[in-house]
């Protein structure tokens, strides 16, 4: 259930806005208020994923190598570039003279040839895939073990996607998307599927391919649990409790970032009158912000809050900003690094680009 208002202490930034608000009215610009969800943005395999490579650089020295973004986010691809992370999309792009150098597989999975090549290339790697995605690969091969071909729901080319069918041999796994796909899917047996998702799906699209599915192939066996993670569901909730009656929703995150595309899409169902993606306050086309008195704001999990709170000051130097905590339920998720890095420890300073600092 959302709470717009907790009854808890203001933040330091809303203690801000709030003044600046009483200042604002005093000079007539007009009065907004954000409907800030939560939970938003970093969720615990973002935040592992990033870690890992942190670490590594001040276990090992830059460079350290990342196949693909190690997230969707450009803020965080660019702060790590800064600190030694060299970001590839092929293991052949490693000198040689760097073979000793960590390579880190992105959070998102990679199809079982990579460390495969990997070993064969001699490099030394360490896995930054989400546990919940590894619990997707876990899942896929428990239906392949058990006879069955596996059908997986989701988006094709996103890495994700890759990574998964990545996981099982050429031709045991089918890829549906739509509902129009469940429809015409067509399988050798079709008494013997299971299916996955993809774990950023909106719950909704996910719901009808389903739906599709299982209404024609009545034996199609599910995952022993969600495959949806537990993050894309608690963020699309929020979006949704906070989206009615929005003039505006902002989601901020990357537009190759899935599961922030899936909010944007949760605010428009869920009635906001539009819904934008945005990746940073440049981004914004403040025409469309015309008029607006209310405002929903959140944030995909790969976006750090930094850029949420650029996004809030660029609406407070334009209105009389009121912040209103939209609040479904909190996130206590925590998932620890592998052993190789649990002696690394983090000092502040090692994060401070994450929070706007040098």
């Amino acid at each position: 259930m959302m709470a717009l208002d907790t009854g808890r202490a203001p933040s330091p930034i809303e203690a801000q806005l709030r003044e600046l608000r009483e200042w604002m009215t005093t000079i007539g610009k007009p009065a907004l208020e954000i409907r800030l969800c939560a939970p938003r943005g970093f969720c615990a395999g973002v935040d592992r994923a990033i870690q890992i490579v942190l670490m590594a650089l001040k276990k090992y020295g830059a460079p350290v190598y990342v196949r693909h973004e190690i997230v969707h986010n450009r803020y965080v691809v660019k702060g790590l570039e800064s600190r030694g992370a060299v970001f590839i999309e092929d293991l052949a792009e490693i000198p040689a003279e760097h073979r000793a150098q960590p390579v880190i597989f992105s959070a998102h999975g990679v199809p079982r040839s990579v460390p495969v090549e990997a070993d064969a290339r001699k490099l030394f790697y360490l896995d930054a895939t989400c546990p919940l995605v590894s619990k997707v690969h876990k899942q896929a091969l428990r239906h392949l073990r058990a006879g069955r071909h596996v059908v997986l729901v989701g988006h094709a080319g996103h890495p994700e996607v890759i990574g998964t069918m990545g996981q099982l041999p050429y031709g045991s796994v089918s890829l549906v998307e739509t509902v129009a796909d469940a429809q015409a899917y067509a399988p050798q047996d079709p008494e013997a599927l299971g299916f996955v998702t993809q774990t950023t799906l909106s719950l909704e699209d996910a719901a009808g391919v389903l739906d599709a599915l299982k209404r024609r192939f009545p034996a199609i066996a599910a995952p022993a649990a969600e495959s949806i993670c537990y993050a894309t569901t608690n963020r699309q909730e929020a979006v949704r409790q906070a989206a009615p009656g929005c003039d505006l929703f902002v989601v901020v995150g990357a537009p190759n970032s899935s599961n922030s595309r899936r909010l944007v899409e949760v605010a428009e169902r869920s009635g906001a009158a539009r819904a934008v993606l945005v990746q940073r306050a440049a981004e914004i086309d403040w025409d469309m912000a015309e008029g607006c008195s209310v405002v929903g704001l959140s944030a995909g999990a790969s976006a750090p809050e930094i850029l949420v709170d650029e996004i809030i000051g660029a609406f407070s130097e334009r209105f009389c900003v009121a912040l209103e905590i939209a609040e479904t339920t909190v996130e206590e998720e925590n998932f620890p690094v592998m052993r190789a890095l649990r002696g690394t420890e983090l000092a502040p300073s090692d994060l401070a680009f994450l929070h706007g600092q040098a």
